[in-house]
């Protein structure tokens, strides 16, 4: 192998490496896709299919209704600090249950797992009543949470998705 390209693939090795910390450094984040807008990425917004096919079960259902059968599920939200950036968010449901054993499986009536955004941006899916909200970067922040039936769908009441919105400022 010639010299120069040897040459070529070091640096190329370095400069990556010392671009990923120039960038670590500097505060950058790695956040969710727009898909060249400037709106938050949201699922509903597009169809993923049918559920049919190599598509996982998270996309073949988000966004979808799935009817919340009696009794219906509550939920409200509650934020408690955690540090100078970070909250823990309370999840409070009642005829819910998070079933995380049960993820990507049926619908069961009353029992699955939430879905968190973060000014419209999905975070990793809740299976306990509690989430770790950390480093949100200072400013004011929507905090939305889904319930969500094991296959994916959203729970909804006579149409409408069973949804809780709170707003938090981290100063």
């Amino acid at each position: 192998m010639p010299k120069t390209f040897m040459f070529l693939i070091i640096g190329l090795f370095f400069g990556a490496g010392f671009g990923f910390l120039l960038a670590a450094t500097s505060g950058a984040e790695l956040t969710g896709h727009a898909h060249g807008t400037d709106a938050a990425h949201d699922h509903n917004a597009h169809d993923h299919g049918d559920g049919t096919g190599d598509m996982d079960a998270d996309h073949a259902m988000h966004g979808q209704l799935v009817e919340a059968e009696a009794p219906v599920p509550d939920l409200m939200l509650h934020v408690l600090p955690d540090g100078p950036q970070s909250r823990n968010l309370h999840i409070m449901v009642s005829n819910f249950v998070f079933a995380p054993q049960n993820v990507n499986g049926g619908h069961v009536p009353g029992q699955g797992h939430a879905h968190v955004y973060v000014d419209g941006v999905k975070q990793p899916r809740a299976y306990s009543p509690y989430v770790h909200l950390q480093a949100l970067p200072k400013g004011t922040h929507e905090i939305r949470v889904t319930l969500n039936a094991n296959n994916h769908g959203q729970l909804a009441v006579d149409g409408v998705a069973l949804t809780a919105e709170t707003t938090i400022t981290i100063e």
